[in-house]
């Protein structure tokens, strides 16, 4: 029986209770938000009820249904979008957005749902909100949504800067998690485009003005008097810790400040009397909280922080009252807690115990195995310094061979479904000397199992070393260790160019980079399979790969059990069961006690998660980089335009023999010239003077300074026209030269050059003006360009094709239709270069019921012709398809308009024989003069409308653009300029 009975995308509507006997039972009711407190002395647990969280949990359900009464008019935009599930490929989990609405809702909402109700603070001068989510739960994208909301806001309402910043200040426990919040910066690769969280691109484009600045607690730590300096300056002033910290942020008033991982921010009241010692046993440094407290206090009382939004899994403290006390912060307002994400299958379920086939006698142990260091046998044993050769404690051995028998079997599976990592055991113990004593028990092969004795898939993380490496810090020398973290680099299966530059890293650094990629290919950690820790690693160890956790400390609260089996709770993957639940993923846990897990007595051992595959850029195929302008919207301008009738336009006739291209001089003295001596000036021996290009923009600049006073629209779009005009008419069959001697090239440049004058006065003549409509892409200004090449490696578990056309490493099977398509393109000559559009970026704007769409086509080809193919696959039809082929359509146009990206074209196969019809028609056409041809659509010219489907005749053409005359059926003589992708061929 799965623990998961709730959609993550709605409201949770039920939850597991427990019922007589130690069983669970499903209650019909979404979860009271509350917690559970252990006392470890008398082996008692209460559960306390966060009774404000509750009552604005009702609240805002009821201001949710009204409508969101009270918030601005950019904000019910972004709230609407959000909760649109079309507008992003991934809806958004409930938990995320009522955390959002929760802070929108006492900051925006009407008073009416707010009376009654007062958020207690933290003791200090500003404000503070937490969120309560828990692993997995998308932290991160709230801090995105969070700093959209006040951003956008703050630059429409300026004068609302009590409610609203465009300054972010983010503060991250260490570098792992700034590293990893470096997406909320606006720029590419951002969670703002990710997840498409601005309903517009002009909110979008607004949202590049914010101002976000990502740093760690330590850097508000006071600055350090050089100790041996002459001059005593004295304590840093507060103004100058501002500018230091703020830096470029220092020039705005009312920030906003955003703590992840906000349980490190405590503020110790000060009637309260809590040891260091007794801190640290529930995970909290109080240096690090009381300087971080501090570093914010100083810059509020210069620049004023106008609200701090604190995000944390476990924002718990100690309360004082009794040494195992623990609370949580009083200002939480919404809660989303590691049972909820259970339920909702947001994260792995823990298991307390092994299922029973895994050792004959795996059910007697179940007691002692649930909390191991509560057994006085091991608690007294592993509360000392003992020497790491010492033996472990009988329960401590027994228990990992039943968890390393687990191991062992998750292992196999995974192995035998082809996982390029294996499943990872992640031990928690209480102190140094244990972890020691640990790393030696599995690296001197004491312990049961052969496979978990290897040293360099062991991995014991030095506290003190990782502290160091947390705030770029070195730590004290240690050779041995230092030689134990390159053997494990030696040993991984990684490239030996990425060996030598692991290798080169300090062992600060190179513990980090370790710990920070366990499981993930073809980095240092991607071999590992065991990890040792004292207390709780990084927040930011998100390793998916974590099967096994074994607990050996003291647990005194329920949050500080979910702090350190948050550290394996990372699903592999996503997938849903019929009734669009997520399927259960598994972590097997020892010496934890979880309020709730699923014991696994009986039934059949889960399923190891589905084998990833890199979806990644082949540097080595850079020949295969497909690129494509970003489009933003399509316009639909009206602009003068000239217009020559080409019919009507009589020959230019340019006469060799009143135009000398070449003379011969002599010396003359007294009226003779001597012959003997005569030197030549010929035209032909100059040719860089007489370059197609420079001939053509000399007659538009003449005929510029004839036009510009006169014409209309805009001067820049005179002169390309003018240019477009004199190239079309000096290839035209207008310009006669009668002399074969003058119709070599060169010699033809020269005498149209000496005549250029006569050129424009003539092409001047058959010029009109005429209004016309014509489509202009607007671009991406920050990224007007995309490309194969920017893609980003990700994973999948989907079925996959490898590709040797592609630039990118493998092709997504997300249907059989598509890896027909990859096979097809695959063995076609006339197929350079093809990608899958998934993950690219290549999309597409449109309009359906009302609001503004993205569409994805599913493929970009390259085709031997030069064209670039947008393709289609589709099995039905709709009206909203059609609408995304309009704005496809419309998207081609305007680009080959535009000009400047080459010819592209697009289609749609409604079934798959249709593919391969598809690329033979668009890749190896080409219209020859006098063939027949259908439009595609309609056109208008010399104000007659002509219709799609209308046959015609092509009458020239002009190749480097792609484009072609077309002399119409519909009336003599009348011709239309198209591009080729508009025609089709009609079979003779």
């Amino acid at each position: 029986m799965s623990l998961i009975i709730n959609s993550p995308f709605v409201s949770p509507a039920q939850h597991w209770v427990e019922a007589k006997g130690g069983k669970l039972e499903i209650k019909s009711e979404r979860r009271p938000a509350s917690y559970e407190v252990f006392d470890a002395r008398n082996n008692t647990k209460r559960t306390e009820v966060l009774d404000l969280v509750n009552t604005i949990r009702t609240r805002v359900d009821q201001w949710r249904a009204d409508g969101w009464p009270g918030v601005t008019i950019v904000t019910r935009k972004l709230l609407e979008h959000w909760h649109d599930r079309e507008a992003r490929h991934h809806p958004f989990y409930f938990c995320q957005l009522e955390a959002i609405e929760t802070l929108i809702w006492w900051v925006e909402g009407a008073e009416a749902y707010k009376q009654g109700i007062a958020i207690p603070g933290d003791g200090g001068v500003w404000e503070r909100l937490c969120n309560k989510m828990a692993t997995g739960a998308g932290k991160t994208t709230v801090m995105a949504m969070i700093i959209t909301w006040q951003v956008l806001n703050a630059l429409t309402y300026p004068k609302r800067n009590k409610d609203f910043s465009r300054a972010v200040f983010i503060v991250a426990p260490g570098l792992t998690v700034k590293e990893r919040l470096r997406v909320l910066l606006p720029s590419e690769g951002s969670y703002y485009d990710e997840f498409n969280l601005c309903p517009s691109e002009a909110l979008r484009q607004k949202l590049n003005q914010a101002e976000v600045m990502i740093e760690n607690w330590h850097t508000l730590m006071p600055l350090k008097e050089a100790d041996r300096s002459v001059v005593k300056k004295g304590r840093e002033s507060d103004e100058a810790f501002t500018r230091r910290v703020l830096g470029k942020l220092a020039a705005h008033k009312d920030i906003i400040v955003i703590n992840d991982e906000a349980h490190h921010a405590y503020r110790k009241p000060p009637e309260v009397k809590i040891s260091k010692k007794h801190a640290e046993e529930h995970g909290i440094d109080l240096d690090e909280a009381t300087r971080w407290i501090e570093g914010l206090d100083r810059i509020h009382k210069t620049r004023r922080i106008q609200r701090c939004f604190d995000l944390s899994a476990t924002p718990f403290a100690p309360t004082g009252k009794k040494s195992t006390d623990t609370a949580l912060f009083d200002w939480i307002i919404s809660d989303f807690g590691l049972n909820d994400a259970i339920e909702a299958g947001l994260v792995k379920t823990p298991r307390v115990v092994v299922r029973d086939d895994a050792v004959p006698d795996a059910k007697t142990l179940r007691s002692k195995l649930y909390h191991i260091y509560r057994d006085p046998t091991v608690s007294e044993d592993l509360n000392r310094k003992a020497e790491a050769h010492e033996a472990l404690p009988k329960l401590v051995q027994d228990a990992y061979t039943l968890l390393g028998a687990d191991w062992r079997e998750t292992r196999a599976q995974w192995q035998e479904a082809g996982h390029h990592s294996p499943p990872v055991m992640l031990t928690v113990c209480n102190r140094t000397e244990t972890a020691a004593r640990i790393e030696t028990y599995f690296n001197k092969g004491d312990a049961h199992w052969p496979e978990l004795h290897a040293p360099t898939r062991t991995l014991r993380v030095d506290s003190k070393v990782l502290e160091k490496a947390e705030i770029g810090e070195t730590a004290t020398s240690d050779k041995d260790y230092e030689a134990r973290l390159k053997a494990i680099i030696d040993a991984a299966t990684i490239p030996e160019t990425r060996r030598q530059q692991l290798r080169a890293l300090k062992k600060e650094e190179l513990l980090r980079e370790i710990v920070d990629n366990v499981g993930k290919r073809g980095a240092a950690g991607q071999d590992l399979q065991n990890v040792i820790s004292v207390a709780m690693l990084s927040e930011g160890w998100d390793a998916k790969n974590v099967t096994h956790i074994m607990g050996l400390r003291a647990f005194t609260s329920q949050l500080l059990c979910e702090q350190v089996v948050g550290r394996g709770l990372r699903r592999v993957s996503y997938d849903t069961d019929e009734n669009g639940l997520f399927l259960p993923e598994y972590v097997n846990v020892f010496g934890v006690p979880l309020s709730i897990s699923e014991t696994g007595e009986g039934g059949e051992a889960p399923p190891p998660p589905k084998p990833t595959t890199q979806i990644e850029v082949l540097p080595e195929r850079t020949h295969l980089e497909l690129r494509w302008p970003n489009v933003l919207r399509v316009e639909t301008v009206v602009r003068p335009q000239l217009a020559m009738d080409w019919g009507k336009v009589a020959r230019l006739v340019l006469d060799p023999a009143s135009t000398p291209i070449s003379a011969e001089l002599a010396p003359a003295l007294g009226g003779a010239t001597d012959m003997g001596k005569v030197t030549a000036i010929d035209l032909e021996k100059l040719p860089d003077g007489f370059r197609l290009q420079r001939l053509v923009f000399q007659a538009a600049r003449k005929a510029f300074a004839e036009l510009s006073h006169g014409f209309s629209g805009n001067h820049e779009y005179l002169a390309a026209q003018l240019v477009r005009i004199v190239e079309a008419f000096l290839h035209s069959d207008r310009l006669d030269i009668p002399s074969l001697f003058h119709s070599d090239p060169l010699r033809r440049r020269i005498l149209i050059a000496l005549n250029i004058d006569l050129v424009v006065q003539h092409v001047l003549s058959n010029v009109t003006e005429q209004n016309t409509e014509r489509l202009t892409p607007v671009f991406d200004e920050e990224n007007p360009i995309g490309a194969t090449g920017q893609m980003r490696t990700w994973y999948t578990t989907k079925p996959c094709f490898p590709t040797t056309k592609s630039h990118i490493s493998d092709l997504v099977g997300d249907s059989s239709w598509e890896g027909h398509a990859a096979n097809i393109f695959e063995k076609r000559d006339d197929v350079i270069a093809y990608a899958k559009n998934d993950h690219l970026g290549f999309q597409i704007y449109y309009m359906w019921a009302g609001s503004r769409r993205r569409y994805v086509p599913d493929f970009l080809v390259r085709l031997t012709g030069g064209t670039m193919l947008a393709l289609e696959v589709k099995g039905t039809d709709s009206p909203q398809d059609k609408a995304k082929r309009l704005a496809l359509d419309e998207w081609i146009r305007a680009i080959n308009t535009s000009g400047g990206f080459g010819r592209w074209d697009w289609d749609v196969a409604f079934a798959p024989h249709q593919i391969e019809d598809i690329i033979r028609r668009r890749a190896g056409h080409r219209f020859a003069a006098h063939s027949l041809v259908r439009l595609r659509r309609a056109f208008t010219a010399a104000r007659t409308d002509i219709p799609a489907g209308t046959e015609g005749v092509i009458v020239d053409s002009y190749p480097s653009r792609d484009a072609y005359e077309v002399e119409v059926s519909l009336a003599p003589a009348l011709t239309v300029t198209v591009f080729g992708s508009d025609l089709e061929p009609i079979d003779a």
